[in-house]
């Protein structure tokens, strides 16, 4: 056997028989996860799908299978072996006893990845939360000293407690201890958020599929340098600057994380840091790579992910799809696809139509809001308190009588309400 090589992977690409045909192209599918694997400086040195006519318990893969890659590992030598599917702890110990290298599956990957690219106090928490939870899911791959037990201490004797119990015990206390750390920097994070809505500025925030080019759109709207390679997740926690539309309006450009088919949902919780700015921006700006062979299958992930986060694709009015990568079709298809509402084609690497998109944010954001100016008498804070939290609350001044003279853009349906609810005129 060759000596290992560090920083090196397989990747085996598990794909089940079906009658029904693929959604996705295997080479879409290989690729995808090389570049998750690249996204870890990770070099393959060797990937392949392997069809498989049904599930063995033991390893996954069908024992030939499993032998036959045993060959190929012996011969390249990686540091890991990535099966490109969820494994059972008992799966993964099996392989890894099997092929003599480190195992992991496509969630233990994107834990690493998570792991390496994590950097807000919240997103760092996340992170070794979610990954606390998946190790203890696996203490049962563990090596021999498992098996052990230290003796009792309690006043009854007893056989004691095995290493296993210990080890999930100390998983268990780490984890209360995490989860009432991140509930500190959530409520600091809350009265963060609480504060920037005060500021004037609406929130335009960014998703799309990974490689979408949702960074590189970012980058272009605002001159900035964010980190915009061709890796997955190269963006993990929110990354915002501030945009001025033509009508002079400031906005607030938030980037986000990308998605990917297959994110386990647990993980997506783990990453509410980065998505929060979707829950409350005034325009969700949908960056689709509309040239990928998977373009539809990339939207009914990035739908899927937006309706576990309370967002209805189909009803919400925020949200514009961008076309990304337009300029690599013929002029005549292009043509073909103007005019849809909501729908805008660009370039964002070019710059192609991105003026277009600037006016569909800036007509949607003077449809969604309207300015009013609201007198209040002294006595009156509770109508104060009401405007602060449900408008933004642009300026307050004192009129001759001592009455608060009260500056908000709000929504026209919470200006209904509050002229209703407080009975003024």
């Amino acid at each position: 056997m060759n000596s290992i090589s560090f920083n090196t992977a397989v990747i085996i690409h598990p794909r089940l028989k079906s009658p029904e045909p693929e959604p996705r192209s295997i080479e879409r599918e290989i690729e995808e996860v090389e570049g998750l694997a690249e996204a870890i400086n990770l070099n393959v040195v060797h990937s392949e799908a392997v069809n498989l006519s049904q599930i063995t318990p033991p390893l996954y893969l069908g024992k030939g299978t499993a032998e036959r890659i045993k060959g190929i590992i012996e011969g390249v030598a990686p540091s890991v072996a990535i099966v490109n599917t969820q494994l059972s702890p008992v799966q993964q110990r099996n392989l890894e006893n099997l092929w003599n290298v480190k195992v992991i599956d496509r969630t233990g990957l994107i834990l690493e990845i998570f792991g390496a690219r994590a950097q807000t106090k919240e997103g760092v928490i996340q992170v070794e939360l979610a990954a606390l939870n998946y190790q203890r899911s696996r203490l049962v791959r563990s090596w021999t000293h498992l098996e052990r037990q230290r003796g009792g201490a309690g006043f009854m004797g007893g056989p004691g407690e095995r290493q296993i119990e210990i080890d999930r015990r100390l998983i268990d206390e780490k984890i209360t201890q995490l989860k009432k750390n991140l509930e500190k920097v959530r409520q600091t994070r809350e009265l963060q958020r609480r504060s920037r809505e005060q500021v004037p500025y609406p929130v335009v925030a960014l998703v799309g599929y990974t490689n979408a080019g949702k960074s590189t759109l970012f980058n272009t709207l605002t001159n900035s340098d964010v980190f915009a390679e061709d890796l997955p997740f190269a963006t993990l926690d929110p990354t915002m600057r501030a945009l001025k539309l033509k009508n002079g309006q400031e906005v607030i450009l938030s980037d986000t994380v990308g998605f990917i088919t297959d994110l386990p949902t647990h993980l997506v919780e783990a990453f509410k840091a980065t998505l929060e700015q979707v829950d409350y921006a005034d325009v969700i700006v949908h960056v689709r790579d509309y040239i990928a062979d998977d373009s539809e299958l990339q939207k009914e992930n990035v739908v899927k992910i937006l309706s576990d986060l309370g967002v209805d694709y189909q009803a919400d009015s925020r949200i514009i799809e961008v076309w990304n990568k337009i300029d690599l079709l013929p002029e005549d298809q292009r043509i073909n696809i103007k005019g849809r509402q909501n729908v805008v084609p660009i370039s964002a690497l070019s710059g192609y139509n991105i003026d277009r998109l600037l006016e569909q944010i800036t007509q949607m954001l003077e449809n969604h809001y309207v300015e009013d100016v609201i007198v209040l008498r002294p006595a009156q804070g509770k109508e104060l308190a009401w405007l602060h939290e449900h408008a933004n609350v642009l300026a307050i001044g004192i009129g001759e009588n001592g009455q608060q003279i009260v500056n908000v853009r709000i929504e026209p349906a919470m200006q209904d309400k509050f002229y209703k609810l407080f009975n003024a005129d």
